[in-house]
Formats: structure tokens, sequence, C-alpha cells
């Protein structure tokens, strides 16, 4: 499991029963097995995920790509602040997943 940028100091400024939650589902994702709710994040790169939280402090998202062979790469982490995700954070989390592709080739 790699973080990128401030992903790992944004999932732990989760509420306990958030963070919680995401590290359930990112162990998951580890083991080979999908997020309990998840969706495709195809504006941000291919095979790029995000993790659906859902807590009573909020909604929360964890995206991520697990299809390249060495880790499972943690994009960006995030609370869901209106109904569309935000193209800050959308921006974000392409941004590193382009740097990340580039690093691999």
């Amino acid at each position: 499991m790699e973080f990128l940028g401030d992903a790992l100091d944004a999932l732990r400024s989760f509420p306990p029963q958030a963070r919680r939650a995401a590290g359930f589902e990112v162990d998951r994702v580890q083991r080979g097995l999908e997020p309990g709710d998840w969706k495709l994040l195809a504006a941000v790169g291919k095979g790029v995920k995000e993790i659906r939280i859902r807590d009573e402090a909020g909604t929360f998202r964890v995206v991520y790509v697990a299809k390249l062979e060495d880790a499972v790469y943690v994009l960006h982490c995030f609370q869901k602040k209106t109904q569309r995700t935000s193209k800050a954070d959308i921006d974000l989390a392409t941004d590193r997943y382009k740097a990340l592709i580039r690093s691999k080739r």
C-alpha cells in the first residue's frame, strides 16, 4: 500500500468511525477483494476507483488504483461536502495518477 502526496494524513484526519471503515475497506483491496461500496472514477484515469464511506460525520472518499503489479496506490482521501465531487478533488487525484503512471515507465 502506497499513499501519494498527503493522502495518508488526510485519511488520518477522518473521524474515528470513518477512519476505521476506510481502513477495513483498504485492507479488503490489499487482499484482492472489492470494497463494500465503490465506483469507477474514469475521469481520473483508467482503473481508478473510489471507496465510498458514509458516516454520521459525513461522506468520505478514498481514491485508489490497484491495477499496478507492485502495490495499491491511494491517490487521494477527502470528505465530500456536496453531492458532486469537486473539480479540485478530481484534479488532484488526476495529477497524482498521471505522475504515478509516468514514474512507472
